[in-house]
């Protein structure tokens, strides 16, 4: 039997051994908040999704802008073509000439009616290398404009568009920070569990092995039974493996939580939770009021809207009459040295109207606007159940949160109460004043209501940080969530 304590007793000191010879971090969990922030793999890539969306609305803001194109084109011909002769034949002559061209155009988009304006300026050297003969033309400038009748204006719905979706990553940033705070929450209350649960089969070990080495001796001398000396021996071979089964855990939970935060090393986490948590009570009509002023799903809604309009417009733009308009005015000249070709230019006109009418096609315009059209109301439909739902879940969070506080005071008491009953219960069963079977019902009624206790936890932080991802507002702080966008874009 001596031999037996011994050998729990060594098992213990081996598993306490091992955790301490490992290099500890002890983390709170606003601590580990703040890793998970700045290092976690969904935090990292909310950044670039941002950094994305910024240079997709920088992109965007560039089409409004004017553009300047430099362009040319150099042509080298020396080959053998067929020409047609002013007498109708063809006949094959060698071609041996050099082109090089230059052109600089400015280019500006017209947001109101989708089309574009243009500025060039060229010039072309033409070298015939059979006849050793150089010839110019010049083209000081040009004004164009080109615009499309009657259909698609792009630049308009983007400007409608475009806005809304930049915004829109804004706040999908400072909702994805907090949804990482809540993940890792979870994370780090697994990891506190196992850890508690470790601490919790520590100390039933103890306390059965304790427990065993004393009933020998009244078991010597006959004051309890074989049975219970049984179940004495079998309380301790219950929690041996019990503390085996919570170490296993705490190695498995330290690596997914070490993993999520970036930790790559061996470090053993050690977690510290806090008994006190912020005494807030969030208004409904606030809560939902700075929903929809800080989260990006209205942000989302106004978007879909919008695009489900864009899609109708474009169905609508590609069916009956369609005309596309090309004007370009300028001046131009020729001649065989670059100065004259400067000089005293000719003026140039091009007026380009295409039309198209189709005379049957079918339905097949008429079909797509009514797919269009169906699909904006089915869109339509979606977004207004979408809305109704993001506000009762906005309310229902709100209200479970409200109401945890008062439970995680509740199960701090029943922690408190079933700790000091398991105490008085040992001292008794020692005193020979009670059964085992009260004691292992007091030990179970401890480890509950410690088990219940960071639950309660668990779930007051898993609420508190939902509700700051809805709302984007910190309300212990009063203030406003927002994240350092001009150093994200660096």
């Amino acid at each position: 039997m001596k031999h037996f304590g011994k050998t729990h007793f060594f098992l213990l000191l081996f598993i306490c051994i091992q955790i301490k010879a490992q290099d500890t971090l002890h983390l709170s969990l606003s601590e580990t908040v703040q890793l998970a922030q700045q290092n976690s793999p969904e935090a990292i890539a909310a950044r670039h999704t941002f950094r994305a969306a910024y240079w997709n609305w920088r992109s965007y803001r560039a089409t409004l802008l004017p553009g300047i194109t430099l362009s040319s084109d150099p042509l080298l011909n020396r080959s053998i073509s067929s020409v047609t002769l002013p007498d109708g034949k063809d006949s094959y002559v060698r071609r041996d000439q050099l082109s090089i061209d230059m052109g600089i155009t400015i280019n500006q988009n017209i947001l109101f009616t989708g089309g574009s304006l243009f500025i060039q300026s060229a010039l072309e050297r033409l070298d015939l290398l059979s006849e050793n003969t150089i010839s110019y033309k010049t083209s000081p400038v040009i004004i164009g404009y080109k615009q499309d009748l009657f259909g698609y204006n792009k630049l308009k719905w983007d400007k409608k568009i475009e806005p809304v979706r930049y915004t829109e990553a804004k706040k999908s940033l400072v909702e994805t920070v907090e949804l990482v705070a809540a993940r890792v929450t979870y994370y780090f209350f697994q990891l506190a569990t196992a850890q508690t649960n470790f601490e919790i089969a520590s100390y039933n070990f103890a306390n059965a092995d304790t427990l065993y080495q004393f009933a020998q001796g009244r078991y010597n001398i006959g004051t309890i039974t074989e049975n219970e000396m049984l179940q004495l021996e079998l309380n301790l071979l219950t929690e041996q493996t019990n503390l085996m089964n919570a170490r296993i855990e705490v190695e498995d939970y330290n690596q997914v939580l070490r993993s999520y935060l970036g930790i790559n090393d061996a470090t053993f986490l050690k977690l510290t939770i806090s008994d006190g948590i912020p005494s807030i009570v969030v208004p409904e009509t606030q809560a939902l009021s700075l929903a929809y002023m800080h989260n990006p799903e209205p942000e989302t809604i106004k978007r879909k809207r919008i695009e489900s309009e864009s899609d109708l417009a474009l169905a609508k733009s590609q069916r009956g009459f369609k005309a596309e308009l090309y004007m370009q005015f300028g001046l131009t000249q020729k001649d065989q040295t670059l100065k004259q070709a400067y000089h005293d230019p000719l003026d140039q006109q091009l007026v380009s109207l295409g039309i198209r009418i189709p005379v049957l096609d079918w339905g097949v315009g008429k079909g797509k606007i009514k797919v269009a059209l169906s699909n904006r109301d089915k869109v339509y439909t979606e977004l207004e159940q979408q809305q109704i739902d993001f506000e009762l879940n906005v309310l229902k969070i709100v209200r479970q949160f409200n109401i945890q506080a008062g439970k995680v005071i509740l199960a701090k008491k029943t922690d408190d109460t079933a700790q000091r009953r398991c105490e008085v219960a040992h001292r008794l069963y020692l005193l020979g004043k009670s059964i085992i079977l009260d004691l292992n019902a007091s030990v179970a009624e401890k480890d509950r209501a410690r088990r219940a206790y960071i639950t309660a936890l668990y779930n007051y932080w898993n609420l508190y940080y939902a509700i700051r991802s809805l709302t984007g507002y910190d309300f212990e702080k009063d203030r406003e969530l927002t994240e350092n966008f001009e150093q994200l874009i660096l």
